[in-house]
């Protein structure tokens, strides 16, 4: 086993399957099920999660909704989507704590680094709402930060694609995936990882960054077992 403790950033629109909004229960199963396999492993699993699939906070300052208000309705998208998690994951037998940035008592737990550190050790999934808790960061920024206060040996991004590729594969066919590439090179290549926030806090802080498909069966499993599954993105 390579890695022991895992940040796992997840985006919101993975959660919405082939609908246009909302939460596939066939998609959240599938998470579900592919967590449990690498917990089953001994791995601390911290999960953050995005949310999109129910509301974005830039695209409501276009229905005028002003910026901060629509950054405090996206953390609690993220909230209703760690909930959705949560509840599939104790379906499957997972032990799990749902903490928020946001203080939402009777749903789940405030952040408190030492008390999520204690939750991981115990072999709890550890799922972090509520984005960074500050409008104008995004859930990248805070997978990033909460992948460092934990110290998590790797940020794993879950996307819809097996990795980074020299242009965007959905529309370019011959783009071709990196297997390794440096934070700098990403830099310099304007690769769009992650946003410039989260990727130099994860650059000054030495933390890797993997991008891979979190859609097919058994990668993240691979990918905790060392084996070369997607994008690695280290100093």
């Amino acid at each position: 086993m390579k890695y022991k403790r895992i940040l796992l950033k997840l985006s919101g629109e993975a959660l919405m399957g082939n609908q246009r909004y909302g939460i596939s229960p066939e998609m959240v199963d599938l998470y579900a099920t592919e967590i449990k396999k690498v917990v089953q492993l001994g791995v601390e699993v911290a999960i953050v999660i995005g949310g999109g699939n129910i509301f974005r906070g830039m695209q409501g300052e276009k229905s005028g909704i002003d910026r901060v208000q629509g950054d405090y309705m996206g953390m609690l998208a993220t909230v209703i989507n760690g909930m959705a998690i949560q509840s599939a994951l104790e379906a499957h037998g997972v032990y799990t704590r749902l903490m928020s940035a946001v203080r939402i008592e009777q749903i789940c737990e405030p952040f408190i680094r030492r008390r999520a550190v204690r939750h991981l050790e115990k072999g709890r999934v550890v799922i972090f709402g509520g984005g960074t808790g500050n409008p104008y960061f995004t859930t990248d920024s805070a997978a990033s930060l909460r992948a460092i206060e934990i110290n998590a040996d790797v940020v794993l991004k879950g996307t819809r694609v097996d990795g980074v590729y020299t242009a965007d594969p959905e529309k370019f066919p011959d783009a071709v995936r990196y297997t390794q590439i440096t934070f700098d090179e990403a830099y310099d290549k304007n690769l769009k990882i992650m946003d410039m926030t989260a990727f130099t806090l994860c650059k000054e802080n030495n933390l890797p960054i993997i991008v891979f498909d979190m859609n097919k069966p058994g990668n993240l499993y691979d990918l905790v077992m060392g084996k070369e599954v997607g994008t690695l993105i280290t100093r």
